[in-house]
């Protein structure tokens, strides 16, 4: 499943990718290893949905799934959608702004997830380069996971500090843990599910898996300030429902920002307030879905 905004210039490939070596091509057994390749899109003003759909994807507007939940802006949102509109075993996980992917990451993958029964979330670790005019910088990339996400897992979740990408958005999980979890709607989601997922099934049932290199579009440090913020305020809605940081006041649910102008600085606010989605077992309508498709099997 890929998650997409204006991803034009990227999703395209992706999809091919995917189409040709795991959908047309068959295994050995004769059977394909995805059966169902689907992109969400997140109301792309440009081609995305056209070049995924004619790529071979099965394309959906995020607000086609769950229709009674009104679209909220964000990643997570994309991402929890995305797994009710699907019905697989095991469900993979893409960004859709690769420039070097391979089918190869979908494999390696879901490869843990077919060899050993007790393990319910895999993901990716890469090396991640990072662009600066000419020079490119091989492990450059990443910044946010090294200022933010993985001093708070030393933290506070030290059991998971092992993880060398936990902000990776690639990574494949089993449906029965998906529909447990909460999804933040915003980019703290990667965070916040791997969080979860240590508590519901421990350390035995999470792994991760080396694919090499990730070569995406590199976000501005305004992009990455404001995600950096949706990331620790998912980190403090955990450790508030741990019970281990008691708030006097409500957090802030805004980021003040600041720009050159000349000779002056303009500001702006962004929205970095944390909203969430339930897990899906909760939700009256994919529960009804779910015992549908039990039903007619």
């Amino acid at each position: 499943m890929l998650p997409a905004l204006n991803e034009e210039s990227t999703v395209g490939a992706i999809v091919a990718g995917i189409r040709a070596d795991l959908v047309d091509g068959a295994r050995t057994d004769g059977r394909p290893l995805v059966d169902d390749l689907v992109v969400v899109d997140s109301g792309s003003h440009d081609t995305t949905v056209e070049r995924a759909t004619s790529a071979g994807a099965r394309v959906l507007q995020r607000s086609d799934v769950l229709a009674e939940f009104p679209p909220m802006p964000g990643k997570g949102e994309v991402l929890w959608r995305g797994v009710a509109a699907t019905e697989a075993d095991l469900v993979v996980f893409v960004d859709s702004d690769l420039e070097d992917f391979t089918s190869d990451f979908v494999v390696g993958l879901l490869g843990p997830l077919l060899t050993f029964d007790d393990v319910s979330l895999v993901k990716a670790t890469y090396d991640r380069p990072l662009a600066q005019g000419e020079t490119v910088l091989p492990a450059g990339g990443g910044r946010v996971t090294e200022l933010v996400a993985r001093p708070l897992l030393n933290m506070f979740w030290p059991e998971l500090a092992g993880f060398v990408q936990p902000l990776s958005g690639e990574y494949a999980a089993r449906r029965s843990l998906l529909e447990r979890l909460t999804f933040p709607t915003g980019y703290g989601v990667e965070l916040g599910m791997l969080v979860e997922a240590w508590q519901l099934v421990g350390l035995d049932g999470l792994a991760q898996v080396d694919l090499v290199r990730r070569k995406h579009r590199n976000s501005d440090d305004a992009k990455l300030g404001a995600m950096a913020a949706e990331i620790m305020q998912v980190a403090l809605d955990r450790l508030t429902g741990e019970q281990r940081v008691a708030l006097q006041t409500p957090v802030a649910g805004s980021l003040l920002q600041f720009t050159r102008d000349g000779e002056d600085y303009r500001s702006h606010v962004v929205d970095v307030a944390l909203h969430q989605r339930p897990p899906l077992l909760t939700v009256p309508a994919y529960a009804e879905q779910v015992e549908r498709a039990d039903s007619s099997t």
